[in-house]
């Protein structure tokens, strides 16, 4: 429901023949990602009201604050909105909820993997992403990756989940990239 409220109201926004799938995909993606989730959750306050309803002594500090059982939560909530309001009345909530996500992914998408692939495509390179390390227990697991180019590390970064870690590693690599040219 929550990507197809999104795509929904991006499709016509961004004239998709203008912009192209590609483009309209990973600001979809950008808009309903784990950490976007994470940020409506926060902004509507749900670790607190959740935190507020538990029965006393529970101890739900920091399950409350992961992005990913934030991101499941307001998935859920979207579900049970969806089965008691409609379609309609659904998604024009998720597409407010999440307007500053998507006001965000439109002016600032966060691929760094695609720009740095694209920078060395033109120099006939490839880049590859190994994980480093894997620390904390499995549902606060930090991953460490590394960017490498022809076996030389030319990026490292840490993330909540492989996907995080690399995009991280990306940035590190791009930005010398980016300032050399």
């Amino acid at each position: 429901m929550l990507g197809l409220a999104i795509t929904a109201h991006l499709y016509p926004l961004l004239e998709a023949d203008r912009f192209g799938a590609g483009r309209l995909t990973k600001i979809r993606a950008q808009t309903v990602s784990g950490a976007a989730c994470r940020e409506v959750a926060v902004r509507l306050q749900v670790p607190e009201r959740l935190a507020g309803a538990a029965p006393e002594g529970t101890p739900l500090a920091d399950t409350l604050v992961s992005e990913r059982v934030l991101s499941s939560i307001v998935e859920a909530i979207i579900g049970a909105c969806y089965l008691n309001q409609g379609y309609e009345a659904t998604a024009a909530a998720v597409v407010e909820c999440f307007a500053p996500e998507l006001a965000l992914a439109i002016d600032h998408p966060i691929d760094f993997k695609s720009a740095l692939q694209e920078k060395l495509a033109a120099r006939g390179k490839t880049v590859d992403y190994t994980i480093s390390s894997e620390d904390g227990p499995p549902h606060e697991r930090t991953f460490s990756v590394a960017a490498s180019v022809d076996g030389e590390i030319i990026g490292e970064g840490t993330g909540r989940t492989k996907k995080a870690a690399e995009q991280e590693a990306a940035r590190v690599a791009l930005a010398p990239l980016e300032g050399g040219e």
